[in-house]
């Protein structure tokens, strides 16, 4: 299936059915239907051929969304472009993917006039008036055009930014149908569903719509990540769905109007993105509802492993509380395998990285066959991530390589010092790193941001750790931040701590 097939396939359920809802005006899946026809249209005037790359930039916007649609209905392929992200990098990102169409908000303007690019030939600004770039009306042209792509490529996702060059992740309609069916299959949908989206819509939280399209469901379109809103939103719209990574699940969690929140209408609450702490999780199914967990990347998309709401829990109705920091059982269409160094795959219980075979993993890195090399060594797809299988196969995740810290000659993984520190109930966050030591090669350092209204001594919380993980594990530094660096999802940037600590 193409992009555009999950939406042509919700509006031949009920074309007069909500698709879009944002700011209280709701646009029919008709009406989305025919304003991607529009946009298909324009670009093939402006010269767009199946396979070109056309990228948006925007925050969360139902235009910018059903241009995705408009993009897949003229043959050409979706390339998002993260504003959070440095301008060199993004550069960089369309230059690599020879992107000649740029669609972006006028809020956007001053960060498009840095990135404009020889083979950057067509500027159109969604919502205003721009010097260099065609008006939203100028753009658009009646009629529609229906055109097959010249491959199955949907879409291009920059990543790896952080740690290198920036790579563009080819993901194909295949890839997509795949993650679509292991959402249908793995979570609980009754009726029509309706999706609230406040993370950004160029990350999982977009991608995660197609499943909902194709079922007629209605997207319910957050601009602003306001919690409260949010909460609100839920009962307003009888909210079924919904995707947020544990950030702003731990601000709902301490969020004042979730005391009086009418949740009953949820059908499952998405987490992922990063770990989460297994206690908050635990308050969570208690405050807010069934959870589901979902773990994979952007070469993998969403769906390596899943925990439905139901497998939070043991048959009795109690807390399954050995699975709560877990990633849940390898999803069916996926193959998982625990692999050592010499690309040996491991028995259950040790300890590897994580590799995947199945139609979820990405064709590959666009123009880079070396890094798509490196990425499939050995007939599996490496995801970075260390971890193991247990006897049930579940998936434990321990850490990201790169994350390990080796201290006095002893691998400690980020992730369980993480989940020791977060326990502690004046923690709202933290992020756990090595720094350089003369004695220990590295030391292990947890920067801790607390509740609003919380104080905390350091060597409170570095007893209240030992006492859980032992004296190896915990922190041998802890520094109080009032924030940490987050991603547009949410994700905490451990390589911006490791700057501020470099620079003093």
């Amino acid at each position: 299936m193409r992009l555009v097939d999950y939406l042509d396939k919700g509006a031949s359920l009920g074309p007069d059915a909500p698709c879009l809802t944002t700011d209280g005006r709701t646009s029919t899946y008709a009406e989305v239907v025919a304003l991607s026809g529009r946009v298909a249209a324009a670009l093939a005037r402006r010269g767009v051929e199946p396979g070109d790359k056309v990228a948006i930039l925007s925050a969360n916007d139902p235009i910018a969304f059903t241009c995705v649609f408009g993009i897949s209905r003229a043959g050409a392929v979706w390339c998002p472009i993260n504003p959070r992200n440095e301008v060199a990098e993004n550069r960089e990102l369309l230059d690599l993917f020879e992107c000649g169409t740029l669609i972006f908000q006028e809020h956007f303007a001053p960060l498009v006039a840095q990135l404009r690019l020889e083979k950057l030939t067509t500027l159109v600004c969604l919502d205003g008036y721009v010097d260099g770039a065609l008006t939203w009306d100028e753009f658009l042209t009646e009629g529609d055009v229906n055109r097959p792509a010249d491959d199955d490529l949907a879409m291009i996702v920059g990543t790896g930014g952080t740690t290198g060059r920036p790579k563009g992740v080819m993901l194909t309609g295949a890839n997509l149908e795949a993650m679509t069916a292991l959402t249908l299959m793995s979570y609980p949908f009754e009726g029509r569903p309706t999706y609230l989206a406040l993370a950004p819509l160029t990350h999982a939280a977009g991608v995660l719509c197609f499943p909902v399209l194709s079922l007629g469901g209605e997207i319910v379109v957050m601009r602003d990540p306001d919690v409260g809103e949010f909460l609100a939103n839920i009962e307003k719209h009888q909210v079924t769905h919904t995707f947020l990574p544990p950030t702003l699940i731990y601000m709902i969690l301490d969020h004042p109007a979730l005391v009086t929140a009418d949740l009953r209408s949820l059908q499952c609450f998405w987490y992922g993105a990063a770990p989460m702490s297994a206690t908050r999780l635990a308050e969570a199914l208690e405050r807010i509802g069934p959870m589901g967990q979902l773990f994979g990347q952007t070469e993998a998309p969403m769906m390596i492993s899943t925990l439905a709401p139901r497998d939070h829990f043991r048959p009795d109705g109690s807390v399954a509380t050995e699975r709560l920091s877990s990633a849940g059982r390898p999803s069916p269409l996926v193959t998982v395998g625990i692999m050592a160094e010499d690309g040996a795959l491991l028995r259950r219980g040790e300890r590897g990285e994580i590799v995947v075979r199945g139609s979820l993993v990405m064709r590959g890195y666009y123009r880079n066959p070396q890094a798509t090399a490196a990425a499939s060594a050995h007939g599996w797809h490496h995801t970075g991530d260390i971890g193991y299988l247990d006897e049930d196969n579940v998936l434990f995740i321990v850490d990201r390589a790169k994350d390990m810290v080796i201290t006095g000659g002893f691998n400690v993984y980020s992730t369980e010092v993480e989940q020791a520190v977060l326990a502690h109930p004046a923690v709202q966050d933290c992020a756990v790193i090595g720094l350089p030591d003369e004695k220990w090669g590295e030391r292990v350092t947890a920067v801790v941001q607390l509740k609003r209204g919380q104080t905390l001594d350091p060597s409170e919380l570095r007893a209240f750790v030992k006492q859980r993980i032992g004296s190896v594990k915990t922190p041998k530094q802890v520094e109080i931040w009032p924030d940490l660096p987050r991603s547009k999802v949410g994700k905490i940037l451990k390589n911006e701590i490791k700057s501020t600590f470099a620079t003093g």
